[in-house]
């Protein structure tokens, strides 16, 4: 192969040092507030175009076989090029290397690529080869696709693209890359509203528009998308919008690269702030954490908004791209004389039906809720709903034929969940309820929600469906069951739409929610009796989670004022589906058998007092006494061997234990009181998750100290604590804990916990310092200020201390010793997480809090201890 004669060497320093100022000043170009939307395309043109100069100096200068091409793949070669993204050539060439002089060439022109500061993804072709990895690779077929000739033969590379053409099998394509982009989507979350999209990658980011014009080229259908409107397959309108939400996506991401100095696609945590500055979004100096989060959320709700107008014209280009390759075969069916059925989608009978009658909207939803065998929209009709969002105004949202037709999409008895996700994402729901629409894209930094609140609503409602399916009984027995005897399923659903639309207003969201639905359901023609219960469900969503997770549950007290609150069997059905729901709605990690219980005992416990037993704990305690001698007696236990045990327990213990529980303690005490010995014994949770830990030992100072500082030690969180003094001054307490090795070792850890523990707290070494643990990326950037409360209990005998704080390991650990340092009993400890932020709970006993100074003094180190703890 002849290579070209070699011109002088290139001082490749000097070149280096052009390249890197002349892109710093495009990159500070960026980050100007002067930039904008508007000039971001021109922008990246001109990083493509520095690169294109560098690589034509370095082409021209380093002896490349005749009739070789450089050629331009990937965003490079649209012209796209981000700050950080790799430039990708490919170095065709016009015959095979046979390993001489030009293969020294060509290695020597990437090297000298990567010393002139350009990163580079080269690969090295012949026209064949391009041809055979196409046809083996559907990404190698798409970079061909929208390749670009840098410098070199003109020929050589017409000949690829011609050839290429030609045996490109279009309707293949298409299938691959739908494919390809809905295994991307899952990989992303299958939705646009994650925390922290990938503005690239997503759905509704930047590679979905990158496929419709990679589908309509292969198509022959144009290659920007002012051909695609001139081809019939857009109208001017969605290219406009397409046009500014692209741009949109465009900026965010080169800034991003910008700000983060490297290749990051993401919306991370660190960067929002940062990013949401570039776009003018300030927080305001007085308000600190809170206003720098609401900096970052206008950016996200921004980001938001245009990753789901993306979507939504994306899916209609790709439908109409689909129609143009495949065309239906049948006949479409008519349904009335509005909508027909056509391949299984749902067409409108003319363009302008949502024009001119609006109420139609609506019943598209419904139909398609109500007709078997209808799998979607058609492209005409999601194209006409995106063009009728003006139509859905004030008017639309009082007529009472569409209060009406909404009802009936609720009283369905299948398919209400998809039928209001579509409606969500074709914008229809924000439209009609327009309080919904304030919450669509809306961000929440309380570091346990993982979605924004409008798809978490979806996917409270989405649970609360799951519970009247038997498909998911296995999933929810419990609420399942309860489920079976509820007789009206949509007024969960509404509580459910209800439950958080009044989030980001400022205020209480539980009251301006129970506001907005008790409108709701005056306009909507809601009886009287079903409106209160939707309005109470609404305002009190949260009150079964924090009394469950914050409160004694063994106290009657405790569950007689919650009976009062909730006031009937009904409500209290209703608010624990709502609860469970709602739980199970926020994050994959924030629902765990251990809440479940815990909410279980507290629905049960209330619904007994509902049902006309007083509490009566002299009677419980009997029932939980001969239900554990039934257990012992299974178990072969002697007759009165449990006794010396339980005559050194008092009510309490009895109060806070289930019947299992006393069994099991009875089981392995009764023949250790009075011996002094140290007894720890485990267990897997009845709960369904992690350890029950048993320590019965000679009370002592610092004992729970020591039993917290073992658990974290080796790595155990404790959920739950109770803790008890019998009266012959032995320890009996109980501990719930997890581990995230605990699955797949609990054998193993049963008999380290069994024998380790115990030597742990015979030793009388000093005990060590808090390890200091580094927290998540995500609450470094929305850090949570520590709160503690210390309070005395309704009847002043006991104090209850409540303590919010980002989480982490040791926490427990911490906050007793400072306990401890104070000669505090602690009775009750219940542990809450909520994903990234803890709540919890400890109910004490000590003269010390009967000191308003000591008082003070405690709730002071408590707070230094957790604020020390948050690097």
């Amino acid at each position: 192969m002849n290579a070209a004669p070699r011109t002088a060497p290139l001082d490749l320093a000097a070149l280096r040092a052009e390249y890197d100022h002349s892109r710093a000043a495009l990159v500070a170009t960026l980050l100007q507030p002067s930039a904008s939307t508007r000039g971001i395309r021109s922008l990246l043109r001109r990083f493509s175009r520095l690169a294109d100069g560098v690589l034509c100096r370095l082409w021209r200068h380093a002896g490349l076989p005749r009739g070789a091409a450089l050629v331009a793949v990937g965003g490079y070669g649209r012209q796209q090029l981000f700050p950080a993204s790799d430039i990708d050539v490919l170095v065709l060439l016009p015959q095979a290397l046979d390993g001489g002089a030009a293969q020294q060439a060509v290695e020597a022109f990437i090297g000298s690529c990567w010393d002139a500061g350009l990163e580079i993804g080269a690969s090295v072709r012949t026209v064949d080869e391009c041809l055979i990895e196409a046809d083996a690779d559907v990404t190698v077929q798409t970079a061909l696709l929208e390749s670009r000739r840098v410098c070199g033969s003109a020929a050589l590379f017409a000949t690829l693209r011609a050839q290429h053409a030609a045996r490109l099998d279009v309707p293949a394509f298409l299938v691959a890359k739908t494919l390809e982009m809905r295994q991307r989507h899952v990989r992303h979350e299958d939705t646009p509203y994650a925390l922290e999209p990938n503005c690239k990658e997503s759905p509704g980011g930047l590679r979905d528009l990158q496929l419709i014009l990679w589908l309509a080229r292969a198509a022959g259908l144009g290659s920007s998308w002012r051909e695609l409107a001139a081809n019939g397959l857009a109208t001017p309108f969605e290219v406009r919008q397409i046009e500014r939400n692209e741009a949109l996506l465009f900026l965010v991401r080169a800034r991003l690269h910008a700000l983060a100095g490297r290749r990051e696609d993401r919306l991370v945590f660190d960067l929002q702030t940062a990013l949401a500055e570039t776009f003018g979004f300030r927080p305001a100096p007085q308000d600190g954490v809170r206003a720098a989060a609401h900096a970052s959320e206008a950016l996200m709700r921004r980001y938001y908004w245009a990753a789901k107008a993306v979507t939504q014209l994306t899916q209609i280009l790709l439908l109409d791209i689909e129609e143009r390759l495949r065309p239906p075969q049948e006949q479409p069916v008519p349904l009335n004389a509005r909508f027909l059925d056509r391949g299984g989608l749902l067409e409108i009978a003319h363009d302008q039906l949502y024009q001119q009658h609006p109420g139609a909207i609506l019943e598209t939803f419904l139909l398609y809720e109500t007709t078997p065998g209808l799998q979607g929209l058609s492209a005409r009709t999601l194209r006409a709903l995106y063009g009728a969002r003006l139509v859905m105004d004030a008017r639309f949202r009082r007529d009472p034929q569409n209060h009406a037709m909404f009802m009936r999409i609720l009283r369905q008895g299948s398919g209400v969940t998809h039928v209001l996700r579509l409606m969500n994402q074709t914008s229809v729901l924000g439209r009609y309820l327009w309080a919904f629409r304030r919450i669509v894209g809306q961000m929440q930094h309380d570091l346990f929600h993982v979605y924004t609140v409008d798809q978490h609503t979806l996917m409270v409602l989405r649970n609360v469906r799951r519970f009247f399916l038997a498909e998911h009984a296995h999933e929810y027995p419990v609420c399942s069951q309860l489920a079976g005897g509820w007789d009206k399923p949509w007024i969960l659903y509404v509580a459910a739409l209800f439950h958080d639309i009044g989030k980001g207003r400022g205020g209480d969201h539980s009251q301006i929610g129970a506001l907005e639905a008790r409108r709701f359901c005056r306009l909507h023609g809601v009886g009287p009796e079903d409106a209160r219960l939707i309005e109470f469900l609404v305002a009190e969503h949260l009150a079964m989670s924090q009394v469950a997770q914050k409160q004694d549950l063994s106290d009657p007290e405790v569950i007689a004022a919650f009976a009062r609150r909730v006031g009937s069997e009904r409500a209290l059905t209703g608010l624990y589906l709502l609860t469970v729901a709602d739980i199970r709605g926020t994050s994959p990690k924030v629902w765990t058998a251990w809440k479940g219980r815990l909410l279980e005992d507290l629905y049960r416990a209330t619904l007994r007092v509902l049902g006309g037993r007083a509490p009566d704990p002299a009677a419980e305690v009997e029932a939980r006494k001969r239900e554990a001698l039934i257990l012992l007696a299974l178990h072969s236990m002697p007759h009165e061997a449990h006794r010396r045990l339980w005559e050194t327990l008092d009510i309490s213990y009895f109060m806070r234990h289930p019947a299992p529980d006393i069994a099991w303690h009875a089981r392995h005490l009764s023949r250790h009181v009075g011996s002094g010995a140290r007894v720890v014994r485990a267990r897997r949770s009845l709960a369904g998750e992690g350890l029950e830990v048993l320590v019965y030992a000679p009370d002592q100072p610092e004992l729970f100290l020591r039993i917290c500082g073992y658990f974290d030690r080796v790595g155990f969180s404790i959920l739950d604590a109770r803790l008890h003094t019998t009266s012959d001054a032995q320890a009996l307490d109980t501990f719930q804990v997890v581990a995230p090795h605990l699955a797949v070792a609990q054998r193993e850890l049963i008999h380290l916990v069994e024998s380790d523990l115990p030597r742990a707290l015979a030793s009388g070494t000093p005990l060590p310092a808090p390890r200091r643990q580094r927290v998540s990326r995500r609450v470094r950037s929305f850090p949570i200020v520590p709160r503690v409360a210390l309070r005395p209990d309704e009847r002043g005998q006991r104090w209850l201390l409540s303590i919010s704080a980002a989480d982490r390991a040791g926490l427990l650990y911490v906050v007793a010793r400072v306990l401890a340092r104070h000669g505090l009993e602690i009775q009750l400890a219940k542990v809450s997480t909520l994903g990234e932020r803890v709540e919890d709970t400890f109910l004490l006993q000590g003269a010390p809090l009967q000191d308003a100074a000591r008082q003070i003094r405690i709730e002071t180190e408590l707070l230094h201890a957790l604020a020390d703890q948050d690097t």
